[in-house]
C-alpha cells in the first residue's frame, strides 16, 4: 500500500467552504465598521460647531434665538461628509454623510433654560442606528 502524500480533493473542498463561510460573515461586519468610521468623522466635524453655538446662546442669556450660529461657517463636502450646516434661528447642527457614509444624517439639537447649562441631543433616523455612535441612537422627533 502506497503512503498518502498531500490532501485529498474532498479535504480541500471542505477548507474552501469554511473560508467562504467565514468571508460571508466577516465582509458585512467590516462594511458596517467602515460606515461607522465615516459617520464618526461627521460627528466630530459637527461637534466642532457646538462650542461656538453654545457661546452664542450663553451670550444671549441662555435663550436660543436668531444669531445662534453667528461665527459658524457651514462646511461643504469633506471626506465622507457631504455637508455640516447650522440653522441660525434654532442652533440645530446637521451633519449629512455622503454615499460612502450611507447618507446618514446626524442632528445635534441644543436645549437651554436660563441659568442652566446647554445640553445637546444627537438624533438620527432609527434605520441608521447601527451606523452611529451610542450617543446618537435617539430617534429624531
Amino acid at each position: 500500500m502506497k503512503k498518502q502524500q498531500g490532501f485529498t480533493l474532498i479535504e480541500l473542498m471542505i477548507v474552501v467552504a469554511i473560508i467562504g463561510i467565514l468571508a460571508a460573515i466577516a465582509l458585512p461586519a467590516y462594511q458596517d465598521y467602515t460606515v461607522r468610521a465615516r459617520v464618526t468623522e461627521g460627528l466630530s466635524l459637527a461637534s466642532g460647531f457646538k462650542s461656538t453655538v453654545g457661546e452664542n446662546i450663553a451670550s444671549n442669556g441662555g435663550v436660543i434665538a436668531a444669531g445662534s450660529c453667528a461665527g459658524v461657517t457651514d462646511l461643504g463636502a469633506t471626506g465622507a461628509v457631504a455637508s455640516v450646516t447650522c440653522a441660525d434661528a434654532t442652533g440645530v447642527i446637521v451633519a449629512t454623510m455622503d454615499a460612502t457614509g450611507n447618507n446618514v444624517p446626524l442632528t445635534l439639537t441644543p436645549t437651554s433654560a436660563a441659568g442652566t447649562p446647554i445640553t445637546w441631543l444627537c438624533t438620527t433616523p432609527a434605520a441608521n442606528h447601527r451606523y452611529v455612535p451610542g450617543e446618537c441612537r435617539n430617534v429624531a422627533p
